[in-house]
């Protein structure tokens, strides 16, 4: 089935059948194009979008050809959407927002005015995303709540120096995947994986202005406060909560249900469950339990 038609093509039939306006053509295919994303859109959410959570690629065969690589606005919202993007017709996506090819979006997700949804970029059902997000090489799951600002799926910060001082970028190619009923505070960052992929367990609270570095796994049911700074390849367990201006160094492991006063700093594993605060300034721990005080 082919949705797009060239401008010429529209004129001729209009001309040979002397019957239908322009206008009335126009929403004819409208109707049929929703009609036909909507049927597709429901098989992707019962195959691909799982096959991508849970790691598989997505092969080119899965997505539809409509011969065409423009943009045109969408229906509802008049932001502006690719015609290989699979968009359910009750999604809402705001004027200045643009969707990338390849991209999915479930029912009743909204878009916010001047976010851009890169692609092959999956968005749960009833997810809400701010104004001017940037997101890419991610799956964010349903019902979640993306602030304003926020980027990810951006490349970590990964770098290398050889043997002649120059400092060499390592490939970050992999993904980030965003469980269900996150939020993500505004202007958080979060970097798509090197070696493993960043993922976000379902329930998890993240404040504004955090960086989560590539490679963090972050268990379900997490709260994270503002400011807080975790390096690359970190595991964090389930109901873990992290005070205002955390800093967890990079390869940490931290059990579950730990939780870390603010301006704590994490440089070795945390491997019971507790409460727990340090000082930046002492070298032989890295924290220490509250019992000890």
């Amino acid at each position: 089935m082919t949705v797009a038609v060239g401008k010429a093509a529209v004129n001729l039939q209009i001309k040979a059948l002397g019957l239908v306006s322009k206008r009335r053509w126009k929403e004819e295919r409208c109707d049929s194009s929703r009609s036909y994303l909507s049927v597709f859109c429901r098989h992707v959410s019962d195959h691909s979008f799982d096959r991508f959570r849970s790691g598989a690629s997505i092969n080119a065969e899965d997505i539809p050809v409509t011969g065409s690589s423009e943009f045109e606005k969408w229906h509802n919202g008049g932001g502006f959407v690719h015609k290989l993007a699979c968009i359910d017709p009750t999604a809402v996506i705001e004027i200045g927002a643009a969707v990338h090819p390849k991209s999915f979006l479930g029912a009743n997700v909204h878009i916010g005015s001047g976010a851009v949804v890169g692609p092959s970029v999956m968005i749960g059902q009833s997810t809400k995303i701010g104004y001017n997000v940037s997101l890419s090489n991610c799956s964010v799951g349903n019902s979640c709540v993306i602030h304003n600002g926020v980027c990810i799926g951006q490349d970590g910060f990964g770098f290398f120096v050889d043997e002649q001082g120059n400092i060499l970028k390592k490939p970050q190619l992999l993904y980030v995947r965003v469980g269900n009923q996150v939020e993500v505070g505004a202007n958080t960052c979060i970097d798509r994986g090197s070696w493993r992929d960043t993922a976000i367990g379902d329930h998890s609270k993240i404040d504004n202005l955090v960086q989560i570095g590539h490679n963090v796994v972050l268990g379900k049911c997490c709260m994270l406060c503002g400011q807080v700074g975790i390096a690359g390849s970190v595991t964090i367990g389930d109901y873990v909560t992290l005070g205002g201006k955390v800093a967890i160094r990079d390869h940490v492991s931290i059990a579950s249900k730990v939780r870390l006063a603010a301006n704590s700093c994490v440089t070795k594993d945390i491997a019971e469950s507790g409460d727990y605060g340090s000082n930046p300034r002492m070298a032989e721990a890295s924290c220490y339990s509250t019992e000890n005080f």
